[in-house]
């Protein structure tokens, strides 16, 4: 199962563990919402952390699929959607520990969260533009800075957690052997308060943000339809799987 689940102490803890780098496809994107919103809704939780057992946190969705069948992306886009909304209109707190990579889905994971709680070996990183692909900078929005985003976004690359930190996007920035105990102990604080009063802080919180995040991402994604109908999505795609790494569009006029 790529998903693993327990709930303990008020706490609910979701753990991504999908070898090699926690790439869901479309069928598990749409899983994960439903998770996310069924230990929200549970009397005795009051925050939810998720995590990731292995090399990184998530590596977003699994470019092989849609590299092998296009048409996977309406699934994909569905349930990332799904999913970041789950996360940002879940009941309780979110708290989120990632380590090791944050890549594409992770990024929207995390920026849909109320608290990152990242290992000192993190990073977040927005490969789409040598993926074929689109969207993501709407929930990193919710971490960093405009320019840095589309800084990252043109570039597809990456952002040390320390940086983050010293950009006010995370809130503890701890040593990898830490993570995981420190993360439950920061979620503990929060599930030693009450239930109600999380529960309306959040829907107050969610109310007074600068901007809708489920709407704008929204946006992003009719730009995805629209690369993934141009010739050079299904390039950057094909040399991705073929030679992990980005498609030569040097010579292209």
């Amino acid at each position: 199962m790529p998903f693993k689940t327990s709930v303990s102490d008020r706490i609910a803890e979701i753990v991504f563990d999908h070898p090699p780098v926690n790439a869901f496809t479309g069928a598990m994107w749409m899983e994960l919402p439903e998770i996310v919103t069924e230990l929200g809704k549970r009397p005795d939780v009051r925050c939810l952390l998720i995590r990731a057992e292995g090399r990184g946190f998530c590596a977003g969705v699994d470019i092989k699929e849609l590299q092998q069948n296009s048409n996977a992306i309406v699934e994909v886009n569905k349930g990332n959607f799904l999913t970041f909304k789950a996360i940002h209109e879940c009941e309780v707190p979110v708290v989120v520990a990632p380590h090791g990579f944050v890549i594409g889905g992770g990024i929207g994971i995390c920026g849909a969260a109320d608290v990152i709680i990242a290992a000192e070996d993190c990073f977040f990183s927005l490969p789409e533009i040598d993926r074929g692909a689109m969207g993501g900078a709407s929930h990193m929005q919710r971490i960093l800075p405009l320019p840095k985003v589309r800084a990252a976004f043109f570039t597809g690359g990456k952002i040390p957690a320390a940086e983050a930190y010293r950009l006010g996007g995370i809130e503890k920035l701890v040593p990898p052997k830490e993570l995981v105990a420190e993360a439950h102990a920061y979620a503990g604080v929060i599930a030693s308060k009450s239930r109600d009063a999380l529960r309306i802080a959040k829907q107050a919180l969610n109310g007074i943000e600068p901007f809708d995040v489920d709407r704008n991402y929204r946006w992003e994604q009719g730009f995805t339809f629209e690369m993934y109908m141009h010739e050079d999505s299904q390039a950057a795609r094909d040399a991705f799987v073929e030679t992990g790494k980005a498609a030569d569009f040097k010579d292209k006029s």
